[in-house]
């Protein structure tokens, strides 16, 4: 086993670590550990809630969840030689959920998926499932199943939802600005339009004093993926996968967390994978000057790995660039062609027994593929979804015999 650079004891919160990671992207969060380019290592990590959410059959807990103190980022990592202007190259050799244990804290031989309610973050559908609901998953080596969606079963492709670099001072300000701005066109929505920085709930890592008043003040919150990387919540960064970041500090300050056990693309319900604590395996490395050489300024690059479930069948969605419920066009909307195709895949599950929350939670969990399939074809963007007809015990394909009807259970709601 590589050495642990970032140990978490899944029993305690990461503010109560020996070491506690952070919640922000800060340049100033004080590095937790450094390591030398060429060197493999292990990083724990603990469920992006932070333990808020249980193995129960109730989805107050998904509805209440505090999101002012989210993600739970292990690190910063320092990397020896960085500097601004290179590429950080990750290789993830390994990852999984907490090894050898069973417990209350997903990545303890279990996970979950939830539909967040509109209040509290919402979801890509959230108009449409405005309240709050969860899914648990249980772990049998690399396959899950659910109590809550039953009839399903599927090898998962684990994955980090979040890893990145620090930003700049300059690139942090730059953040602010123009997330601020975006706020500002719409200030009361529901859901926000983005998340400024917040004092409540801010975790530095080791920082004190003002060091500490300073990352909260100003400290980006980990929500959406930026120039650093962060949270890109891609599935194909499993096993295998090089990612190359770029790098805005000395030293790269490199942190991340927030495991999926599996994720359909798109992540759809925001916390749409299977939400884990557990492991991961890096080796780094850098190309001095990386940036400019490659032109890769704005976002990091990947290779992805190979391990993933090969599936041969799909039944599969089409969602144009309408408005059905209106009626109304919109120019080459691939939100909105994604948007009708998981609304098409929604229905079409109902019709063998699911709710339409057991098929929003299925979509976010399963390994579904999401494609953008053209968008020259004015007015009309064109998006498809691939749903796997393996990962059903059940014949999920349309015939002239009808669907396979049948008792589905209930997903866990809130009250």
């Amino acid at each position: 086993m590589p050495e642990v650079v970032f140990g978490v004891d899944q029993t305690r919160s990461m503010r109560d670590q020996s070491v506690p990671g952070h919640n922000r992207w800060h340049p100033d969060i004080p590095p937790a550990v450094t390591v030398r380019p060429g060197s493999e290592f292990r990083v724990e990590c603990r469920e992006w809630t932070d333990g808020q959410i249980g193995n129960n059959d109730s989805a107050n807990d998904v509805r209440d969840v505090d999101l002012d103190r989210c993600h739970m980022l292990s690190g910063p990592i320092a990397v020896e030689g960085a500097e601004p202007g290179d590429l950080l190259v990750v290789d993830i050799l390994d990852l999984g959920p907490v090894p050898q244990q069973t417990g209350d804290v997903a990545g303890q031989g279990w996970g979950y998926t939830g539909i967040f309610a509109k209040a509290n973050g919402g979801g890509f559908l959230t108009d449409r499932y405005p309240d709050a609901y969860k899914a648990i998953w249980d772990f049998h080596g690399q396959r899950a199943t659910s109590r809550h969606l039953p009839g399903v079963g599927f090898t998962g492709i684990t994955h980090p939802g979040l890893f990145g670099t620090a930003p700049s001072a300059d690139l942090l300000a730059r953040w602010n600005v123009r997330e601020r701005a975006l706020i500002a066109t719409d200030p009361d929505r529901v859901p926000a339009l983005a998340l400024p920085p917040l004092e409540s709930g801010t975790l530095g890592g080791t920082a004190g004093g003002e060091v500490l008043g300073r990352i909260a003040r100003d400290g980006a919150r980990t929500v959406p993926p930026r120039e650093n990387g962060g949270n890109h919540d891609i599935k194909n960064f499993t096993r295998g996968t090089r990612v190359f970041y770029p790098v805005h500090r000395a030293g790269a300050l490199f942190s991340g967390g927030d495991l999926h056990f599996s994720q359909g693309d798109g992540e759809i319900t925001f916390c749409g994978a299977i939400e884990m604590g557990g492991f991961i395996d890096l080796h780094v490395d850098l190309i001095k000057g990386g940036m400019e050489t490659y032109g890769v300024t704005t976002n990091p690059v990947f290779l992805p790995g190979n391990v993933e479930p090969r599936y041969s069948e799909f039944v599969s969605f089409v969602g144009v660039s309408v408005d059905h419920d209106t009626d109304t066009n919109l120019y080459n909307d691939a939100t909105v062609a994604y948007r009708n195709a998981c609304l098409n895949a929604i229905e079409y599950l109902t019709k063998f027994g699911y709710s339409g929350a057991q098929a929003y939670l299925l979509l976010g969990a399963a390994p579904i593929e999401g494609r953008v399939s053209g968008v020259v074809d004015i007015p009309n963007a064109c998006c498809s979804l691939y749903l796997p007809t393996a990962i059903f015990d059940f014949d999920l394909r349309p015939s002239a015999s009808g669907p396979t009807v049948a008792d589905r259970g209930r997903c866990a709601v809130s009250s």
